[in-house]
């Protein structure tokens, strides 16, 4: 089976070892729904879209996209296959900004925007999205993403592989609405006298458990996860931030995929020069590596 990128959806990066067989399947999938990073992203789907929406939505996007987990994966793709060289990883990167909809979402084909209160999981289709002709493009290029990382996750763990979730969250825990004021609500949050009192996140989150207390991960690759990432210096928790909804594609994933997989959470001030969060951040590619050093050995152990 070969995975291709689509255009506009997902982009998909083959990282082979140098004696990796060739026809082998991926022995890692690297999956990053929030993948959308850079201003190009948020602005080649709005002009897609023919909706009227707020001038400063752009600024909800630099805040809440997952800012280095692109490259932590694909890093650590190459840090795998270097340290196992018959070995081969595959990274799908989503490119549809979770501003508009969130390809880490159980979307049904009928679904429609909806808001979210402070503290709930934030909606699949965003409630400012109006335009039926825009719920329809969105929907279909969510679709076509679920589609092909479905087939990533059933060709790779099918075939005896593993699958690491990977994201990156901001340094602390806000909790807003999800609605037409949401950039308000956040550069509010985000105030000098206000931003100290929203609690600090961990460096390094592993969300092993559902809300009911079931576990939904690999406890060993869990084990090697906080063996590997405590080893490098990085404080690690597991399900501090939230746990593994069913409302998430994680959930199906990791609940179809028992024992394969695992999600992470990882801060991304921890891979920044510095947290901006109204503008385009770049990321350090000296504290990408580190984290993607402790990901890799994670995957050894």
């Amino acid at each position: 089976m070969q995975l291709e990128s689509i255009a506009g959806v997902c982009e998909v990066m083959h990282v082979r070892g140098a004696s990796c067989p060739v026809g082998a399947p991926p022995d890692v999938l690297f999956e990053v729904p929030h993948g959308a990073t850079r201003a190009h992203h948020f602005d080649s789907l709005r002009a897609a879209l023919r909706g009227a929406f707020a001038d400063d939505l752009r600024d909800f996007f630099f805040v809440n996209t997952d800012v280095g987990a692109p490259d932590v994966a694909l890093l650590t793709a190459e840090r795998f296959v270097d340290d196992t060289p018959s070995r081969s990883a595959v990274v799908v990167r989503c490119l549809i900004p979770r501003t508009f909809i969130d390809c880490n979402r159980v979307i049904d084909p009928d679904s429609q925007p909806a808001a979210s209160a402070a503290g709930a999981v934030t909606p699949g289709l965003q409630p400012y999205v109006r335009d039926p002709a825009d719920i329809r493009l969105l929907l279909d290029r969510y679709r076509a993403y679920r589609d092909l990382v479905s087939a990533a996750f059933d060709h790779v763990c099918g075939s005896g592989g593993r699958a690491l979730m990977v994201h990156s969250y901001a340094p602390r825990s806000i909790d807003v609405p999800v609605d037409d004021h949401i950039v308000a609500s956040l550069r509010n949050a985000y105030r000098p006298e206000t931003i100290g009192t929203w609690p600090l996140r961990a460096e390094i989150d592993l969300i092993t458990h559902a809300p009911d207390g079931s576990r939904v991960a690999s406890e060993s690759m869990s084990a090697s996860a906080r063996a590997a990432f405590s080893s490098a210096g990085f404080r690690i928790v597991a399900n501090e931030a939230y746990a593994l909804h069913p409302v998430t594609l994680a959930w199906v994933f990791a609940t179809r995929w028992p024992e394969r997989t695992l999600c992470l959470e990882i801060r991304r001030d921890l891979l920044v020069p510095e947290f901006t969060p109204f503008s385009e951040m770049t990321v350090d590619p000296e504290k990408a590596d580190r984290v993607a050093r402790a990901l890799a050995r994670t995957l050894q152990l």
